[in-house]
């Protein structure tokens, strides 16, 4: 038969240990041995004994007969008034671990995290700049400092309650004494309530005001991306911290390039001649214009590569190249010497192609009997 360990031993008082030394080992011994918490292989059966050892100390009645019979007082014939099992012992590792419903309510509290839209011309974008954004969101009061009373007033104890924010009830059945606890309904687990509310908050304690906040955009963000201002958004509860803010980037177009992640495409124009004949041209780049020389009987779609004149890396140093197409108009709109002119070159063109001036298409459709 195993012989169960001595009550008082288990937690570590001495035999005359008032009621609240018994709680507060009970909490520090659980604390340590909760399974949940402890890595030694005996720790759920060390949670067990506190656990039992506590019931029978933490009940006036339970203790007495412990402490006049022993193990066979609270297991035997001996006890007088015994009730059944009573949930006290639970209810206590639960407020120890995770605290009562009041006890919840009144832990400091996150704020929510906000989000602001900013919108970036181009240029800001690529290149980095300060900004200053407009939020709204709630601050501490200015009249009343958060304290939600009426300045010149202080919130009073909880009658209700007595300052705890919880209400405990007690009932009885025939498995023994349930104890209940339920959140204030006077001061909703606060423990203070406020007889003369602040009259700019409305006893709320916090009020919405709009705050300019300065923004340092780094170089290279773009549509979609996002930036974290810790601590800069809504206000917690319980002196809990504040919030995220959160800004979301919208970059607008550029009349002259077309972006593409790090990289720049820009269309360049050429007339014809420019294409057959060869060119050197100047071209628009983030740092300044740039001449390219464009060789002679260049074609339509041909790319150019301008090494590092893209958008500068957000993550990592470098950047981006810039890819120049080339873009061949046809003219819509000829003077009369223009148009004299494209008919000697026209005619010379067909002269390379046959001396019948059909041409290439047209040797084609006389092939085919067209």
């Amino acid at each position: 038969m195993t012989t169960k360990l001595d009550y008082y031993d288990v937690l570590g008082v001495p035999r005359n240990a008032t009621p609240e030394e018994i709680k507060k080992a009970f909490r520090r011994l659980a604390m340590r041995h909760h399974p949940d918490r402890s890595k030694e292989p005996d720790a759920e059966q060390r949670f067990k004994e506190i656990n039992e050892a506590y019931e029978v100390l933490s009940d006036p009645q339970k203790r007495s007969a412990y402490d006049r019979f022993g193990h066979a007082g609270i297991d035997g014939p001996y006890v007088r008034g015994f009730d059944g099992f009573d949930f006290g012992g639970f209810g206590d590792i639960f407020d120890a671990f995770f605290g009562g419903t009041a006890s919840r309510r009144r832990q400091p509290q996150r704020g929510p995290d906000l989000r602001v839209n900013l919108t970036l011309s181009f240029e800001e974008a690529v290149f980095g700049c300060d900004k200053q954004i407009e939020v709204v969101r709630h601050e501490a009061c200015s009249a009343c400092k958060g304290l939600r009373a009426e300045p010149g007033t202080d919130p009073r104890k909880c009658p209700n309650c007595g300052g705890s924010g919880e209400v405990r009830r007690y009932q009885r059945s025939i498995f023994g004494q349930f104890v209940n606890i339920a959140t204030c309904e006077r001061c909703g687990g606060e423990g203070r309530v406020v007889d003369t509310p602040c009259h700019k908050c409305r006893g709320s304690g916090r009020e919405r005001m709009k705050r300019r906040l300065e923004v340092k955009v780094p170089a290279g963000v773009n549509t979609g991306w996002q930036m974290r201002l810790t601590g800069e958004g809504e206000m917690g509860s319980h002196g809990g911290g504040r919030g995220n803010l959160y800004v979301l980037f919208e970059v607008e177009d550029h009349p002259l390039f077309k972006r593409e992640d790090d990289d720049l495409v820009y269309e360049l124009k050429l007339n014809f001649a420019q294409a057959a004949l060869g060119d050197e041209v100047p071209v628009p780049t983030l740092n300044g214009e740039r001449r390219l020389k464009i060789p002679a009987g260049i074609q339509n779609d041909h790319v150019f590569v301008l090494k590092k004149e893209g958008v500068p890396h957000l993550r990592g140093g470098g950047r981006g190249d810039m890819f120049v197409r080339v873009r061949i108009e046809t003219p819509t709109r000829l003077s009369d010497e223009q148009k004299r002119l494209l008919e000697q070159l026209k005619a010379s063109l067909a002269e390379e192609h046959g001396k019948d001036g059909k041409g290439f298409i047209g040797r084609i459709k006389d092939s085919l009997g067209g």
